[in-house]
């Protein structure tokens, strides 16, 4: 009797033993299994993270029109995941050296003669990445309301960057007011007037501070944006302006390095949308021309 009793109790104490190893298993396997998941539950997210990240571009542009159309496609980009900064800046230079400097993803102000001659001067890299718009130059004063009354010695404003200079020297000599030495040359300064009829004076001046020596000066030649941020309307308000089909189309600046990445071509891509289009075409009432 007792060595049954005492058979009973290690079957017991055995089958105890096996249920409590087997607890031990079970739980050991649970605590992988939980693990494994938790793993690639992290793994998913840290996948879902970095495929879902939102792209920065900072763009450096002029206020008008250059970051009013950025500002503009913000929303746009930020539904295919780019993130737009658009930091304004008010002369021809910085913009270009910030770029170069790796400070800007791109920049919005310029047209490619005055890229060009930029980079060849400060022996930089500058890729015209699109060609977005066309701002006619246009001539304005406050103090003749028709190019006739413009009298012999009169002094006339114009840009003091090498390419706007030669630009706005061509839309005078177009007026028949001077004759240049090279009829077509782009690059061209009051040196190179070979005729001045009226005598006029020529003052030089940074393009930005053009619109406002208008009071100072018997006319200006300014450059479309600066005209728009002092309020000007180039069709109602200049005296003479370039002709729409004007080669001097401002585009989206870039570097060799990054002129190929991904969001850089979103960016070119939203740009010359027909959503852009009609958006300057509104907006500008003729001021602004789409160059695509």
């Amino acid at each position: 009797m007792k060595k049954n009793k005492f058979l009973v109790l290690v079957l017991a104490v055995t089958a105890l033993f096996t249920l409590i190893l087997a607890g031990c298993g079970s739980s050991n396997t649970d605590s992988k299994s939980a693990s494994s998941v938790s793993a690639s539950s992290s793994q998913a997210t840290v996948s879902s993270t970095t495929t879902g990240k939102t792209v920065k571009l900072v763009v450096g542009a002029t206020p008008v029109p250059h970051a009013e159309i950025l500002n503009y496609i913000k929303p746009i980009l930020k539904e295919k995941g780019i993130e737009l900064e658009v930091k304004e800046f008010t002369d021809y230079v910085t913009p270009n050296t910030a770029l170069n400097d790796k400070q800007l993803d791109a920049n919005f102000f310029q047209h490619v003669p005055y890229m060009e001659d930029f980079a060849k001067k400060n022996n930089i890299q500058l890729v015209a990445a699109v060609k977005v718009h066309v701002e006619p130059m246009g001539a304005y004063s406050k103090k003749i309301k028709n190019i006739s009354e413009l009298k012999d010695g009169s002094t006339v404003a114009v840009p003091n960057d090498a390419t706007n200079e030669g630009r706005a020297l061509l839309l005078l000599q177009k007026q028949g007011l001077i004759t240049l030495k090279d009829p077509s040359g782009l690059s061209q300064t009051q040196k190179d007037i070979v005729s001045n009829p009226k005598k006029l004076k020529f003052s030089e001046l940074e393009a930005a501070q053009l619109p406002r020596v208008l009071q100072d000066v018997d006319l200006a030649v300014i450059n479309t944006n600066f005209a728009l941020e002092t309020k000007l309307n180039p069709i109602k308000d200049a005296l003479f302006i370039e002709d729409k089909d004007s080669p001097y189309a401002n585009v989206l600046t870039v570097r060799p390095d990054n002129q190929n990445d991904p969001a850089i071509q979103e960016l070119v891509k939203v740009l010359t949308s027909d959503d852009v289009k009609k958006f300057i075409e509104d907006k500008y009432k003729g001021a602004i021309v789409p160059a695509f």
